[in-house]
């Protein structure tokens, strides 16, 4: 496994980490033992969740699964989405984050959270409270990294600026929607995060999963797929984005891999990326995106890629 700084910090995370949305729900508590057990033997030691997941139940999963083996792992959870009817049950606020953060420490069964992550921009909240009381959390120990998710450049310069001109600890990372057919954060996000040494964190690798070559041209959606009831997914079902897969699948498959192993190894040559959290539902899952960190992607391989996907038309995010 090929590790690197999360950011312009020390901590070095795999270069593939673990995304645990389904983690207490689609996949059993058994599931996520065998899992969690076989990334670490291999040596991925970055697992991304978030309190919202599951309703809390993803954070307990983790929790119970690395009893014993807690040093071994890089933790990386998640507040701000809504956990409940009051008013502040949701939001960036200092009280929602205090609340939030023991909540998870519970579930994890752990005293301290590697990193902690605003997982949307709060309009409601200003951005210095926020900043301060993530910077008290890591004062008091509870957290050692702070990070962002689902921010824009200008929110990121915002907050960071906010972190230097008070002394608090600086942002490592943000996690934003980035994959080879959306790659808008190119344009303004990546840059800023290059100037400020934050690392990249992007999630959705697989375009819902198009990036797999599951879904194929004239044929209907896989029974219990997300393309079934995705438009997320369901936008890239054109011919252009056909043809951008079937090529893409074929150029992996001549090089020993697989078109979503391709997906995140293009993710992962990206400068600024210092690990991709690529969701995890079985043991098939693990060992393949294990086997996709093994492709240190060329220069010119990366051209290539992009070659493919260049003329392809914008499509939209999927919702929060």
């Amino acid at each position: 496994m090929r590790y690197r700084t999360l950011g312009d910090t020390g901590m070095k995370v795999s270069v593939v980490g673990i995304g645990t949305n389904q983690f207490g729900g689609k996949v059993s508590q058994k599931q996520v033992d065998e899992i969690l057990a076989a990334a670490l033997d291999a040596g991925v030691n970055f697992i991304d969740t978030a309190n919202i997941y599951q309703g809390g139940a993803s954070e307990e999963a983790i929790g119970n699964a690395l009893a014993g083996r807690r040093s071994e792992v890089i933790i990386a959870t998640k507040a701000g989405m809504k956990m409940g009817d009051g008013p502040n049950q949701t939001g960036a606020s200092r009280k929602h984050i205090f609340d939030a953060v023991e909540e998870s420490l519970r579930r994890l069964q752990t005293d301290y959270i590697d990193l902690y992550q605003i997982h949307q921009w709060d309009p409601d909240t200003p951005a210095r409270e926020t900043m301060r009381a993530l910077a008290d959390l890591v004062r008091q120990g509870k957290v050692r990294y702070i990070g962002v998710s689902n921010f824009s450049a200008w929110q990121l310069c915002l907050a960071e600026s906010i972190c230097r001109e008070e002394g608090f600890s600086c942002i490592a990372s943000v996690q934003p929607h980035y994959n080879l057919l959306h790659r808008q954060p190119e344009e303004q996000l990546l840059p800023c995060c290059e100037h400020l040494g934050v690392g990249v964190l992007p999630y959705f690798p697989l375009a819902g999963g198009f990036l797999t070559g599951k879904y194929r041209r004239g044929e209907d959606p896989p029974e219990g797929s997300r393309g079934q009831r995705s438009g997320y997914v369901q936008q890239f079902f054109t011919d252009g984005y056909f043809d951008a897969a079937e090529n893409l699948e074929q150029y992996a498959e001549d090089r020993g891999y697989n078109l979503a192993q391709l997906a995140i190894a293009w993710l992962a040559a990206q400068p600024q990326v210092s690990s991709v959290i690529a969701g995890v539902t079985s043991l098939g899952h693990l060992q393949s995106n294990i086997r996709a960190a093994e492709w240190d992607m060329t220069q010119e391989e990366d051209e290539q890629i992009r070659a493919q996907v260049d003329k392809l038309p914008a499509r939209l995010p999927p919702r929060s």
